[in-house]
């Protein structure tokens, strides 16, 4: 099993698909990293030589910001918009759609199950 930027991708899986386990790399970042590292398409995680997978490895530190730096970069974007105390902030600080969705119905996602009122029932 390969290791990657901390996260153990699948062998049995293309190099393109397994990439994406990366917190950070979807399907076009990856598929622009094998042809980077000019590893065909339909190449497997396990055929790679340790090489190959050294290459795909420093790629990735020198070009993309990936895994744990990526979350605290996310994270700290938000704190800072929470900070200065924007409209965007205060809906992350609420823990209320940020995008401008309607929140009469629906949002059940970042409003979390709903809960009954107490006494409305006649």
């Amino acid at each position: 099993m390969a290791r990657i930027a901390g996260v153990n991708i699948p062998t049995n899986k293309r190099v393109e698909i397994s990439l994406t386990y990366i917190f950070g790399i979807g399907r076009s970042k990856a598929q622009e990293i094998c042809r980077k590292a000019s590893i065909p398409a339909e190449r497997r995680v396990g055929d790679l030589a340790d090489a190959e997978v050294i290459q795909i490895r420093e790629i990735i530190d020198r070009d993309y910001i990936v895994e744990g730096d990526l979350r605290r970069e996310r994270a700290m974007d938000i704190k800072r918009l929470m900070d200065l105390g924007c409209y965007r902030g205060l809906r992350h600080r609420r823990g209320l759609p940020v995008r401008g969705q309607r929140t009469h119905t629906n949002a059940r996602t970042r409003k979390g199950p709903a809960r009954a009122i107490a006494g409305r029932k006649k």
